[in-house]
């Protein structure tokens, strides 16, 4: 299929506007302070794109080295367990897709957090109501089984070429040397300082001397330092078994509350046994061809990969790149509300519940939920799902219900390297500090993921993949996504948000391939997130913008949410370079590197 000519103008305008955007971390940048960062980077020799400057610098010198890919993400996730501890670390999980260069084809790591085997469909509920979020969410109730550590072993057995110990050092120097601190940091501490304080180790760790860390000065966490010294000597097992196992257990199952504190921390039931049994899964990507592109990313127990896919097997139909930008955002808007609405119905981990991921995928289906898609007026939420093993025109299967509640923090990395190898890894805690539990003398948060389980039924009498169960792993709405054009990467891109991630990368990526923007104006763009609620989310630069009475014009309602996502991306641009994109401002601004800035070495 002929490429879009938005997708051609974008191509030739970064090839030629960028040229004089590289950037490149210089040898050991973090040991002379923090890098500086930049939103996009062109060259050759591969390429890092994060959050943290100090992450994609330790990704690129493994790059440099002779490090492929997937050694390059597993030392800048590493890194961001330093710097973005709130976001990620060893006590969460993720999902890694990888690109193979050698064989052309996309695989996949479910690094999910798991539920105890105790667990039940009512792990969030006593007499028969469910607790409240914020209960559950600070609690060793929603702790999982963490999955990230069992991630990066299955990622560098399968692709790696180096060994862990060597690529956990430079984050094990970051942690005992410290960063510094910038406004995201301490904003992000303030948001906890309520629950952190009721956790003598977390306060201890996050509000020495019981105050905020200042912005400019150095946070060292000496305890993680000797956490990755510790997995690097002894391998990521020692997280599942052993004394590193045994702290993990007790916090969760005792959670270490100050006595002052009035806060109803309830224990979770994670078990040395649960830890012993966890495994990740290697599974097949979901696909979906787009504008003549092979788009590949995450299947369940995510839902990111059948959702986005959904939505744009919804949009194939419709040439998106010479609307006005308000009927663009309404096609957007209302495929993402319908591909939510399947995915409350249909979604689950397919090791519990039977989740028809070949059939939501399917052009087909798409077409009869397409038509439910008019120029001149909005669906109304929350939308009644469709049937996708008995697809019907314009039809809607049973009772609608609502999208539960998500956390909106994790974190995305993307890489690629000098053969052609790209991992698109999205990796979490949950909320933005977890569980607020840091394992004693550990240096690191635990997760609260299993409040990403539907604590009662979204709706009254309407079937819920997503209940709690024995060992089941939580739904999630990561989308770490890889895109070919006839077997050879064109772009990877990912983002953290919660259920927002859906939306995010679905619009990055519409952005990029319908409407002709460079990737870093593509993850820049001012961002809409509709998913199956009565109101649609408005970043501020479409709040304020004349479009949003366009489309409430149509029948659109709104709510503002100053900041969605924190997009990354690496793209393969035609003279072989390699561009990394990252944000401009949300999250204070990403980082993005290459080896090689400019031209060939």
């Amino acid at each position: 299929m002929r490429r879009p000519a938005a997708r051609q103008f974008a191509l030739v305008a970064l090839a030629g506007a960028l040229v004089s955007t590289g950037a490149a971390a210089p040898p050991s940048a973090a040991a002379h302070g923090a890098p500086a960062k930049a939103p996009v980077a062109v060259g050759y020799g591969g390429a890092v794109a994060s959050v943290d400057a100090d992450a994609s610098a330790a990704g690129i010198e493994v790059l440099r080295s002779g490090g492929n890919a997937v050694d390059a993400a597993v030392a800048t996730a590493a890194a961001l367990g330093v710097t973005e501890p709130y976001s990620a670390g060893v006590g969460g999980g993720g999902y890694f897709v990888y690109y193979d260069a050698a064989s052309h084809r996309v695989q996949t790591i479910d690094g999910r957090e798991t539920a105890p085997a105790s667990a039940t469909s009512t792990l969030f509920q006593e007499n028969g109501v469910p607790i409240p979020f914020a209960e559950g969410q600070t609690s060793g109730r929603g702790v999982g089984v963490p999955g990230t550590p069992a991630t990066w072993k299955s990622a560098l057995d399968a692709w790696g070429s180096r060994p862990l110990g060597r690529l956990l050092k430079p984050a094990e120097k970051l942690a005992r040397d410290g960063f510094t601190v910038d406004a995201t940091f301490r904003a992000q501490t303030e948001l906890n300082q309520d629950r952190f304080k009721d956790f003598p180790d977390t306060a201890k760790l996050f509000l020495p001397g019981g105050a905020l860390p200042v912005v400019g000065s150095t946070f060292k966490n000496p305890d993680l330092a000797a956490t990755y010294a510790e997995l690097g000597r002894k391998g990521t097992g020692a997280l599942y078994r052993g004394p590193l196992a045994e702290d993990i257990v007790r916090a969760v199952r005792k959670p270490p509350v100050s006595p002052a504190a009035t806060r109803n921390v309830r224990p979770g039931d994670l078990t040395a046994g649960d830890l012993r049994a966890y495994e990740t899964k290697r599974q097949a990507p979901t696909q979906v061809r787009y504008r003549g592109l092979d788009v590949y990313s995450m299947a369940p127990s995510s839902s990111g990969g059948t959702t986005v896919g959904e939505a744009l097997n919804i949009l194939e139909g419709t040439d998106l790149g010479p609307l006005s930008e308000a009927q663009y955002l309404h096609r957007y808007i209302e495929a993402s509300r319908i591909s939510f609405a399947d995915r409350g119905r249909w979604v689950g981990d397919p090791a519990a519940v039977q989740v028809p991921t070949r059939e939501l995928l399917s052009q087909h289906y798409a077409d009869t939920r397409a038509c439910l898609i008019t120029p001149d007026r909005a669906l109304t939420s929350p939308l009644a799902p469709g049937d996708p093993r008995r697809p019907a025109p314009c039809a809607t299967t049973g009772q609608a219900a609502p999208t539960t509640y998500e956390g909106e923090n994790t974190t995305h990395l993307t890489v690629a390297d000098r053969w052609g190898n790209v991992v698109s890894y999205t990796l979490t805690i949950e909320s933005t500090g977890g569980s607020a539990i840091t394992v004693p003398g550990r240096g690191f948060l635990l997760n609260n993921e299993l409040t990403d389980f539907s604590f009662a039924p979204a709706a009254p009498g309407v079937p819920d993949p997503n209940l709690p169960g024995p060992g089941k792993r939580p739904r999630s709405s990561m989308s770490p996504t890889i895109v070919l054009e006839d077997g050879r990467p064109v772009l990877a891109v990912g983002s953290p948000g919660g259920a927002t991630i859906i939306t995010t990368v679905l619009q990055t990526l519409l952005g990029h391939l319908d409407r002709g923007l460079p990737l870093v104006d593509a993850i820049a763009a001012p961002r809409a997130s509709q998913r199956n609620l009565s109101y649609t989310e408005l970043e501020p630069g479409l709040w304020n913008s004349p479009v949003r009475a366009q489309l409430e014009a149509l029948g659109h309602v709104f709510r503002q949410n100053p900041e969605i996502g924190a997009a990354t991306g690496v793209q393969r641009l035609a003279d072989g370079r390699w561009l990394a994109a990252a944000e401009t401002s949300r999250r204070g601004g990403g980082s993005a590197m290459v080896v090689h800035p400019y031209g060939k070495p």
